[in-house]
């Protein structure tokens, strides 16, 4: 049926070829018309440009800041501490062998997510007022690097 018939495999690209002869559609002036801006090479306006008009981006008001003193630290549960042996010592080299931090991005904290029941000694940059306080409930100690 004609309304079945099908190109060849391999008889059309889907790329579009351009300035490749008249025949083409494409040739010539290879789609970008005659003369102007986008018809140049590197020619067009960048993203949000509006004609000469104040673009919407810098019209709306803006807020907020980013700290660049801002410390970011990785985090470490209490119940990822959980995986440790009773009396074990965990120092930053344990962290990184046992996969708890890949990254130590500006130094570790502990923060007090779940329940520890092994006496640990852990070492860490930074521990919140709830981890340090289980820690120590569980007979281990806190160490400040």
């Amino acid at each position: 049926m004609l309304n079945e018939l099908k190109p060849v495999e391999g008889a059309r690209h889907s790329r579009k070829r351009v300035g490749r002869g008249a025949g083409s559609g494409l040739g010539k002036t290879s789609g970008r018309g005659q003369k102007g801006q986008n018809a140049r090479s590197g020619g067009g306006v960048r993203p949000g440009f509006e004609g000469g008009q104040i673009p919407l981006f810098q019209r709306l008001p803006k807020r907020g800041f980013n700290n660049i003193n801002r410390k970011e630290y990785a985090i470490v549960n209490l119940m990822d501490l959980e995986r440790f042996e009773n009396g074990t010592k965990v120092t930053l080299e344990t962290y990184f062998e046992t996969n708890l931090v890949r990254n130590p991005k500006d130094g570790i904290k502990v923060l007090g997510e779940g329940k520890l029941t092994k006496k640990l000694t852990v070492q860490a940059h930074k521990f919140s007022a709830s981890a340090a306080k289980a820690i120590e409930a569980a007979g281990g100690t806190v160490e400040v690097i």
